[in-house]
């Protein structure tokens, strides 16, 4: 295991026992927790606020809920799993018929040994999780349900990490943060973000980041909401989510399709080796929805590895901490900051010496035959090939990922080469860069 993925399943496993929802308490102990690992503004906004086409809703805490036998025998305990209890039920006490019960249960007959993940946000409603093998064996004639859980005024959470940058312009990360024990969709999405901002946090940086820790959909909307005026700024933007099991990498496109971010991402995965892992935009999943809905029409992608709702652990109690790997963890992260670098390093340059090759030899770019070790080590980054497409497609049309793309060089080489021209003088950058 590399200290990377160490470290990033050290965030699942702290952050797996939290009862996390929309609103309420488990999901401010999972933002308090993000802040106690990098800078995080947190921002509360109180039940009942309109926001686009919706209004928060009261927020949802629970202490406790079971189903005993009348004889006082727990048959199922919240306590024991939090994915038991339908999120947002409403508090009950009551003994009931089996009957009445089987009403408000919730199994997978096809998977009989899973318990189901489910929600009522926003139904006057309750209702438990379970095993259907565990429910098959509820054959009492009557059960005392005991509920207890508040529903009432409050506020919905979110944070920002913030990092301004050399430009105005931004790359938006958007992670959701309001599922219970749900290991990778959930938490290997937060793992991810935290590591990447450690990082972004201790390097210069042309663009500003913007990663946000909201819960999913009404979160994004809120923040949309509140935030109509940078929007203009986002440049790039992607949804992470669902980073930590041992598919291939995959990204769906923004709904305008060839955006920068999806010609970075898709680069990317298919230097990478996993061209046929590159989706077309669809209006539904994560909130690339909401940033991608017409109005906005953001230029937002999704980077996940297996999608939401491709695998057969997806919202049940096998998405654990077994399903999460630290190794595709740490390849996550190393794959997302491999398109950070495409945003932060692409450019469009101009060849100041274009009639003709310029001498490389005098500005110490060209690699002599037997040269010295010295010398050698000057081309481990790219080599002559890499120099020589740099000059010829540095037009001022052609941008790194352009010449990467037609050349075959990858973008990391090109980048490095166009630096090394540039530091000789031998390229100018164009006012408007391409990032």
């Amino acid at each position: 295991m590399t200290a990377d993925g160490a470290a990033l399943y050290a965030h699942v496993e702290a952050l797996f026992p939290i009862c996390r929802s929309i609103t309420g308490n488990g999901l401010r102990r999972t933002l308090a927790y993000i802040s106690d690992q990098i800078p995080l503004e947190l921002h509360e906004v109180p039940s009942g606020t309109s926001v686009l086409d919706w209004i928060v809703p009261p927020e949802w805490n629970v202490r406790s809920g079971t189903i005993r036998t009348l004889a006082g025998d727990t048959i199922l305990d919240f306590a024991n799993n939090n994915l038991h209890l339908l999120q947002y039920s409403k508090p009950v006490n009551q003994v009931m018929r089996r009957e009445e019960l089987e009403c408000h249960l919730h199994s997978l007959p096809d998977q009989p040994d899973l318990v189901p993940y489910r929600t009522g946000y926003y139904a006057d409603t309750w209702g438990f999780c379970l095993a259907h093998r565990d429910r098959l064996r509820l054959t009492e004639r009557a059960y005392h349900v005991a509920i207890d859980t508040t529903i009432a005024p409050g506020s919905l959470s979110y944070g920002e990490c913030h990092l301004p940058g050399e430009l105005s312009e931004e790359v938006l990360l958007s992670i959701h943060c309001c599922h219970p024990s749900l290991a990778n969709d959930n938490l290997s999405g937060i793992a991810v973000a935290i590591e990447l901002a450690r990082t972004l946090a201790t390097i210069p940086r042309r663009h500003g980041f913007r990663l946000l820790f909201a819960p999913g959909t009404i979160g994004a909307i809120a923040w949309l909401h509140s935030n109509r005026d940078i929007l203009a700024q986002i440049r790039h933007g992607l949804v992470l989510s669902c980073l930590g099991d041992d598919s291939a990498p995959s990204y769906k496109r923004s709904r305008r399709g060839n955006s920068p971010i999806d010609r970075y991402s898709a680069y990317v995965l298919s230097d990478e080796g996993h061209s046929s892992r590159v989706a077309p935009f669809t209006p539904f999943g994560y909130d690339e929805r909401q940033y991608c809905s017409p109005g906005f029409d953001l230029p937002i992608g999704c980077l996940t590895r297996s999608p939401g709702g491709s695998f057969p652990q997806y919202h049940t109690s096998a998405d654990n901490l077994d399903f999460v790997k630290p190794a595709s963890l740490h390849d996550s992260l190393r794959i997302l900051r491999r398109i950070v670098n495409c945003i932060e390093q692409d450019a469009i340059w101009r060849n100041a010496c274009p009639y003709g090759e310029p001498q490389l030899g005098r500005r110490n770019l060209y690699q002599a035959i037997g040269g010295t070790d010295r010398e050698a080590q000057m081309f481990d980054a790219f080599n002559q090939h890499t120099l020589m497409w740099v000059l010829n497609l540095a037009d001022g049309r052609h941008s790194l990922l352009d010449i990467a793309e037609r050349s075959g060089q990858r973008f990391e080489a090109v980048a490095a080469a166009a630096a090394a021209l540039h530091k000789v003088g031998l390229l100018l950058r164009e006012p408007s860069a391409a990032g």
